[in-house]
């Protein structure tokens, strides 16, 4: 199936939620002022942000009062264009080699997971690939990790449950570096933002490879949940301010009504979704496209 298939599917529940509110809009209201302020609370209502959704409307209004044009499909295609803009607001990150990957977020969000479909991604585009299981505080998280690493077909680094996660991630810095690794992928513990020692280990693994391996590319992705709509955006929000952030992996996105987030957190947090998980197999996972996501959401 194309990426536009699985993303069309995972978004149907957003889509549906999204297209009827449309469809009843358009019946009941000429396009006016009160035909904008309830375009732009179906948007609230989807879990786009109250200030992305101010400033999209604020843009379709405002051109399609310029064209005086009062046409259902001028203003659907024009809210689709705006919508596609707002996404790439936030460049995607190109990914250079050799690099090094660290996946950060709150517990239950999938990490581990998700870490065993982007070493698949890696792997379909032949590279090499080497996983870093540094959460060693979550039972039974490096037995998980080391799962999708042999479903994966790729090499695990690990330490006893409980080390020091730091030095997991020197060992597996030093191994990237003496066998050449195209990618280096981190896996790290589930933490609260507002857990300040837990933050700061975060910063001490980013010393290391930042120590370490300078010649590397270094990229910090964080992973949400897109069932937890607007609560995932605040997650950003907070990751960012603690350590910087170049793009956001989407998982359960086949689970959400209200995908609308993802427009707040390029639009507003001007940070890239990378991937977007649509499903629970291996490959189930690919490049996100602002352009597919957008035609999928209404």
């Amino acid at each position: 199936m194309s990426f536009f298939g699985k993303i069309r599917d995972a978004l149907k529940k957003t889509k549906d939620n999204v297209s009827h509110k449309l469809r009843q809009l358009f019946l009941k209201d000429k396009i006016g002022d009160a035909f904008y302020d309830e375009l732009e609370e179906i948007l609230i209502s989807s879990d786009v942000g109250v200030v992305t959704a101010e400033e999209i409307i604020g843009e379709v209004r405002e051109e399609a009062i310029g064209n005086k044009v009062k046409d259902e499909q001028f203003v659907t295609d024009l809210l689709k264009d705006i919508l596609e803009d707002t996404l790439n607001e936030a460049p995607m990150p190109e990914i250079e080699y050799p690099c090094v990957i660290m996946f950060v977020g709150v517990n239950g969000v999938g990490k581990t997971t998700t870490i065993g479909k982007v070493a698949n991604y890696f792997l379909r585009k032949r590279k090499s690939v080497t996983v870093a299981a540094a959460d060693t505080f979550r039972a039974a998280a490096i037995d998980q990790l080391g799962v999708w690493a042999d479903r994966a077909g790729v090499r695990i680094v690990k330490h006893e449950e409980g080390s020091d996660p730091s030095a997991v991630v020197f060992d597996a810095v030093s191994s990237a570096k003496a066998r050449k690794t195209d990618v280096l992928l981190i896996d790290t513990a589930g933490r609260l933002h507002v857990k300040e020692n837990l933050m700061n280990e975060l910063k001490k693994m980013d010393r290391v490879v930042e120590r370490e391996y300078p010649e590397a590319h270094f990229y910090k992705f964080l992973v949400l949940d897109a069932t937890t709509g607007q609560n995932a955006f605040l997650q950003a929000r907070a990751f960012r301010e603690a350590v910087s952030l170049d793009g956001i992996v989407l998982t359960k996105l086949d689970g959400t009504a209200k995908g609308g987030f993802v427009f707040s957190l390029c639009g507003e947090l001007k940070v890239p979704v990378v991937f977007a998980g649509v499903g629970e197999k291996i490959d189930d996972l690919e490049l996100f496209d602002a352009e597919q996501f957008v035609e999928g959401f209404f």
